[in-house]
């Protein structure tokens, strides 16, 4: 299962103990699902989890059953849908809708004056019209409506709460996003997917660590490759004071440290200064080395 199934099988753990929490948890279910209308309610769904708590959801909330429900042996996309008369206007009755009014559809806030009411419509919103990006991956979630000012509104009542989404449209639809992993951790726990959440922290400190690493590796391979360089371009001064005969006649110090340098390609400069007897300092033989590449390029020239 994907991370996003995985977040709105968690979600869908929850007892729905509170009918005010059901009907707002309903409400945004119906304002982010496929088809909320006065003559028609139209749910399609890929998670299992969801669509095995929208009846026990419509139940509870609205005291109505589903005229449409998948067969126990569909795959895929899952249909629920009302479309009694009676039912949807009993929907809208307990929502406070008026169902012979032009229908725009709206948050109506007076529906989530509570806290828990604020997150339950979230949830609902979310397993609706929500997607979450495995963490491992990026960081993006989102949630889609295809009315404007339900998406506008549910941005103010975020803000409220203490969430700072994002907004774009897309395809004729409106979406709130987050691409910040601290908010998506947080507002997952809102809702009720701490497991989740714990995940999006997990998969964030496993990136980093993972980038950590990979600094300190590029750092490192950069530092042997320098090393590397310059152990060359010694050795390579070396060999034409070797062969121009120059090499026997450099002054003790001078001469030592060449040989040495020859005897160890692949040491340090801070390794050959240890070697010496008595060991220098790596800025001290840093100096000798320099001094070689000077006289090498002083035979070329």
């Amino acid at each position: 299962m994907s991370f996003s199934s995985n977040v709105k099988a968690e979600l869908c753990k929850d007892s729905l103990s509170k009918k005010s929490c059901a009907v707002a948890e309903g409400y945004g279910v119906l304002l982010y699902c496929n088809t909320f209308s006065s003559t028609e309610i139209r749910i399609i769904t890929e998670s299992r989890d969801f669509a095995a708590r929208l009846p026990r959801l419509f139940k509870k909330a609205f005291g109505v059953t589903f005229d449409q429900e998948p067969a126990a042996h569909d795959r895929g996309k899952l249909q629920f849908a009302v479309t009694s008369e009676d039912k949807i206007s009993k929907i809208f009755e307990t929502l406070q809708m008026d169902l012979k009014s032009s229908l725009t559809l709206h948050v109506n806030f007076g529906m989530l004056e509570e806290e828990a009411e604020c997150m339950a419509y979230l949830r609902g919103a979310f397993l609706a019209g929500g997607s979450v990006t495995d963490p491992a991956k990026r960081y993006h979630l989102e949630m889609t409506t295809s009315h404007y000012k339900v998406s506008r509104e549910t941005c103010a009542l975020l803000v409220e709460c203490g969430f700072s989404p994002k907004e774009l449209s897309r395809g004729g639809n409106n979406i709130l996003y987050f691409k910040q992993s601290d908010y998506i951790e947080d507002f997952l726990t809102a809702i009720g997917a701490q497991v989740s959440a714990m995940g999006v922290m997990e998969a964030k400190v496993e990136k980093d660590l993972r980038n950590g690493v990979n600094r300190r590796v590029n750092c490192e391979t950069a530092n042997l490759t320098k090393v590397v360089d310059a152990s060359m371009g010694q050795m390579a001064a070396i060999r034409a004071l070797e062969e121009a005969g120059d090499l026997e006649k450099l002054p003790g110090k001078l001469r030592e440290t060449a040989l040495l340098r020859r005897e160890n390609p692949e040491a340090t400069l801070q390794e050959l200064a240890a070697m010496l007897q008595p060991p220098i300092t790596k800025s001290a033989i840093n100096h000798r080395m320099r001094k070689l590449l000077e006289l090498a390029r002083a035979l070329e020239e």
